[in-house]
């Protein structure tokens, strides 16, 4: 019969490969999510800019990059549905939802993107604060051309959001992203109505002008 120590030992022995390996692909997904927010980031902020090619790239990188990560993962399932994974799926789909409403294209799905339905969810809740502020970018360079376009499909994802009333395991927060958006929207619809007011008396007084 083995001594216990021998048996801890062995145990020990056996446990540690799992961990030593888990440890190595944690960092590794680590430095690629980061990586996937920054150039979702810089994405969004190029879009703003009207620099949607450049936009597309660093997205098209991104996805690739989430590509990679989410295969180095499927060994290890804790991670790869872990917080910081979903942070950049988020960020991902909010940069690929952000340019596709811009650029009056139809929505990426999804599976397109590769990432979780929560954190569609959650990208398409944060694009909302983006529409915002292509909407008031747009205000003050006077075109209204798209601002009560923008601002009913703001309504719309909303609405999406708020019909998906799931617990938080499985929504990841998504009640909180929901209440965000309808105070962008409200603020965005307050603005909208006072410029559109005022070009409604800007045109009267060069009438009678």
């Amino acid at each position: 019969m083995s001594e216990p120590v021998e048996d801890l030992t062995a145990i020990a022995a056996e446990l540690r490969p799992y961990f030593i390996a888990e440890d190595e692909a944690r960092e590794k997904a680590l430095r690629s999510c980061r990586q996937v927010i920054r150039s979702s980031g810089d994405a969004i902020r190029s879009v703003h800019r009207g620099e949607r090619d450049k936009a597309r790239q660093l997205l098209n990188s991104a996805h690739e990059l989430l590509r990679e990560l989410t295969s180095d993962l499927e060994e290890h399932g804790r991670l790869l549905h872990s917080g910081f994974v979903h942070d950049a799926q988020k960020e991902l789909a909010e940069g690929f939802i952000t340019l596709a409403l811009i650029a009056n294209e139809d929505l990426p799905k999804p599976a397109a993107l590769g990432v979780s339905y929560a954190a569609y969810l959650d990208g398409l809740g944060e694009s909302v604060g983006e529409m915002r502020r292509y909407t008031l970018d747009s205000l003050r360079r006077g075109d209204v051309s798209r601002c009560e376009e923008l601002l009913s499909i703001m309504e719309e994802i909303h609405g999406v959001l708020m019909s998906m009333d799931y617990p938080e395991l499985l929504a990841h927060g998504l009640r909180r992203t929901a209440d965000s958006t309808r105070g962008a929207i409200e603020r965005t619809r307050g603005d909208l109505t006072i410029s559109l007011r005022q070009k409604v008396l800007e045109a009267k007084l060069d009438h009678l002008s």
